[in-house]
C-alpha cells in the first residue's frame, strides 16, 4: 500500500501540488488582510476578537483545500478513467481496490495535512501581525490556542472526508469540470456564513457529509471491481 502510494505520488508529481498549497496559503493570508482592511474601513464587526479570527481562518482554509482536493481527485482518478490511462495500470498484477485505495489515501492525507499546516501557518502569521497593530482589546492566550487544537483537528478530519464527495459526481461521466464545480458547490453551501453562523456549526452536518464522503469512496471500490476496462 505504501509502495503504491509512493509510486502514485511520483507518477503525478505531488511535489508540484505542495508548491501550489504553499501558494494557496499566501492567497488565504491576502484574503484575510483584505477582509480586515475592508471591515475596518466600513466599521463592520467581522473581526471582533481572536476567537472569531481563528474560526474564520479555519473555515477559509477548509474551503480552499476541499476545492484543492477536487483538483487532486480530477488528476489522480478522473483523468485516468477519462483518458483510459487506468487501463495500463490494471494490466499490472495490482489489485484494483488497492490501487484506488492508494489514490484516495493520498488525497485524504494530503488534504488533512494541508489543512492542519495551513491553519498553523496562516494563524501564526496573521495573529502575529495584528497583535503588533493592537487592533483587538483581548489577547491571544495559551488557553484559547489549546481550546482550538481539537476543533481544528476534528474539522480537518471531517473536511478530508467531505472532500471525497466530488468523486461521485466526477465518476459518473468522468468529467473533470463537474468534479471541481461540485466541490465549489459543497463549499458554498457548507461554509456560507450568515450573521457569524454557517451550516458547519451544526455538528451533525459535517459528520453526515463526512460519512457520505466515506460512502462515496467505498462505492468507488465496488464500481471499479465491476468495471470491464
Amino acid at each position: 500500500m505504501l509502495n503504491l502510494m509512493r509510486l502514485e505520488m511520483k507518477k503525478f508529481h505531488i511535489g508540484s501540488y505542495i508548491k501550489r498549497a504553499i501558494f494557496a496559503n499566501f492567497v488565504i493570508l491576502a484574503i484575510m488582510f483584505m477582509l480586515l482592511f475592508i471591515t475596518k474601513i466600513e466599521g463592520d464587526a467581522v473581526f471582533e476578537n481572536y476567537q472569531t479570527v481563528l474560526s474564520l481562518i479555519d473555515s477559509t482554509v477548509r474551503a480552499v483545500f476541499i476545492i484543492f482536493a477536487s483538483a487532486l481527485i480530477a488528476k489522480l482518478i478522473i483523468s485516468e478513467f477519462k483518458y483510459k490511462t487506468i487501463t495500463l495500470a490494471f494490466m499490472y498484477p495490482i489489485n484494483r481496490k488497492k490501487l484506488m485505495a492508494s489514490k484516495l489515501a493520498i488525497i485524504v492525507l494530503f488534504t488533512f495535512s494541508a489543512i492542519i499546516v495551513s491553519n498553523v501557518f496562516v494563524s501564526v502569521v496573521f495573529c502575529t501581525i495584528i497583535s503588533n497593530l493592537h487592533l483587538f482589546s483581548d489577547t491571544l492566550t495559551i488557553s484559547l490556542i489549546i481550546q482550538r487544537i481539537p476543533i481544528v483537528i476534528m474539522n480537518a478530519i471531517a473536511a478530508s472526508c467531505i472532500a471525497l464527495i466530488p468523486l461521485y459526481f466526477g465518476m459518473r461521466k468522468y468529467s473533470i469540470p463537474v468534479t471541481i464545480i461540485s466541490s465549489i458547490f459543497i463549499v458554498s453551501v457548507v461554509s456560507s456564513n450568515t450573521g457569524n453562523f454557517s451550516l458547519n456549526d451544526i455538528i451533525f452536518i459535517p459528520i453526515v457529509l463526512a460519512i457520505i464522503g466515506i460512502s462515496v469512496a467505498y462505492a468507488s471500490f465496488r464500481k471499479i471491481e465491476k468495471m470491464d476496462i
